[in-house]
């Protein structure tokens, strides 16, 4: 595996000949039990976790921290399969099934936000892969970092698919007293059909609103990004509607919707599973993402249009993506004033 070519990105907070890792400070582990059965996880000691997003990229950050590589959620449509190949790692099965975990990701990040040449910039989480899949059950790692983030009053973000995060319920809320903290969950459609065959590896869509309605219970204002949405599987008005209406009714702050984009590495994964599940479907992918990998900017206007008005029908609306919500805490019950009530979350 090429460990040595993970390199510090230039102007980031060393010289780009200094590998993140070496080979000999790789640990390989299987676990044999039910939920981590067939997978390979391979422990390293990062030297950098803090990465800057190429000035190429659509991304609206230029920080980011990814504790992990790989994915367990194993969504066929993932635009960072590509970054196994980096490894020399297989993009396909490989990706979901060889995880790389920075053991030491919150040691590291603490670290380096003590450091003179970083300046508390916006860190987001979970836009590579997602910092709560499974693996996070075991490694705990996001607790470490989180603690990290507020210490230093560092704003952050976090996109997730996961249920795990309620496990940090308290560190996201003693962060969002000192900083601006901005929570998303991911959910493209509502289709249980769907979400098994192409998000085998995810909680239910149910579930994931389920995260949105408990965040909200207990004060956080938390968006969603419908994403995927995927041509000609979840993008027929009705579908449209429903997966809308349940995220409204999840009591979500925003919705965003994003339409699949497929980049190589996913683009091959994915068209391979629509080629056995979905195999009249090839031709017109084929056609509609001929340019590239994205779909073409007619199609992602309608689509938009029609969420966006399908929110503002059900009470929510869109936010851009690069805006970090401030969680903001209900004001404490006056005993002497029993009318007084808790003030509404932006």
């Amino acid at each position: 595996m090429r460990w040595e070519n993970l390199t510090v990105e230039p102007g980031e907070h060393g010289r780009a000949d200094a590998a993140l890792f070496g080979a000999d400070a790789v640990t390989t582990r299987t676990f044999d039990t039910p939920e981590f059965r067939g997978i390979t996880f391979h422990e390293i000691r990062a030297r950098s976790v803090i990465n800057r997003v190429p000035g190429a990229s659509r991304m609206p950050f230029e920080w980011t921290v990814n504790p992990y590589r790989g994915c367990t959620h194993a969504c066929v449509y993932c635009f960072a399969r590509k970054t196994h190949s980096y490894l020399d790692l297989d993009t396909g099965l490989g990706f979901d099934t060889q995880i790389v975990v920075k053991v030491n990701a919150p040691e590291v990040l603490r670290r380096q936000l003590a450091s003179h040449r970083w300046r508390g910039e916006h860190i987001a989480m979970g836009t590579n892969v997602d910092c709560y899949q499974r693996a996070e059950g075991r490694y705990r790692l996001m607790p470490g970092i989180l603690a990290a983030l507020r210490d230093h009053a560092n704003p952050f973000s976090i996109l997730t698919k996961g249920t795990l995060i309620l496990r940090d319920l308290d560190l996201l809320t003693q962060a969002a007293e000192v900083t601006d903290v901005g929570i998303s969950v991911s959910v493209g459609f509502t289709d249980a059909e769907l979400w098994r065959t192409v998000e085998p590896g995810t909680p239910a869509p149910e579930r994931r609103l389920d995260v949105v309605r408990t965040l909200g219970e207990h004060g956080i204002g938390c968006g969603v990004l419908m994403a995927p949405v995927i041509p000609f599987l979840s993008d027929q008005p009705d579908r449209l509607r429903e997966t809308v209406r349940a995220i409204a009714a999840s009591g979500a702050t925003s919705v965003t919707p994003l339409v699949l984009h497929l980049r190589p590495g996913a683009r091959e994964w994915f068209m391979a599973w629509l080629g056995q599940h979905h195999p009249y479907l090839v031709r017109r992918y084929e056609r509609l993402y001929a340019e590239g990998a994205y779909a073409p900017k007619w199609y992602q206007r309608r689509i938009t249009r029609q969420v966006h008005d399908l929110a503002q029908e059900y009470g929510i609306g869109p936010t851009r993506a690069e805006m970090p919500r401030r969680i903001r805490q209900p004001e404490p019950e006056r005993p002497t004033t029993p009318e007084a009530t808790q003030l509404s979350l932006i």
